[in-house]
């Protein structure tokens, strides 16, 4: 792919995203709340969508976002500090990469010495 369809296909997924955000913002349920410290701020809002209510996170200062529905947040009790500590040690970066993305150059490698899947390469 050429350096031109990369462009072209990443500004389609960030438009893709934004729409996709505003209509989750218009579906909100109540005032949001924001949480920070010294490290962090996001913020939390309830959200209807077709499929249910969601807990809508974003984080303010890289305008990441995510929705959990009410399973994904209960999985979030069944882990270990550990889980938490692996996800916060890789910043910006899925825990589990889907299938078939790569690390930030489309090596699979992303500057921790391990590819996509958390294996040490040799």
């Amino acid at each position: 792919m050429s350096p031109h369809e990369d462009a072209e296909r990443d500004r389609e997924r960030a438009r893709a995203a934004a729409e996709e955000l505003a209509e989750l913002r218009a579906g909100r349920v109540g005032e949001p709340l924001a949480l920070g410290n010294e490290f962090s701020e996001v913020r939390v809002s309830l959200v209807q969508t077709r499929n249910g209510v969601r807990l809508l996170i974003e984080a303010t200062k890289s305008g990441q976002w995510v929705t959990l529905d009410p399973l994904e947040l209960e999985a979030l009790t069944w882990q270990s500090p550990a889980t938490f500590s692996a996800m916060v040690g890789r910043p910006f970066s899925s825990l589990f990469p889907a299938e078939g993305d790569a690390g930030p150059d489309d090596t699979g490698e992303d500057g921790t010495g391990e590819d996509d899947t958390g294996q040490v390469m040799s």
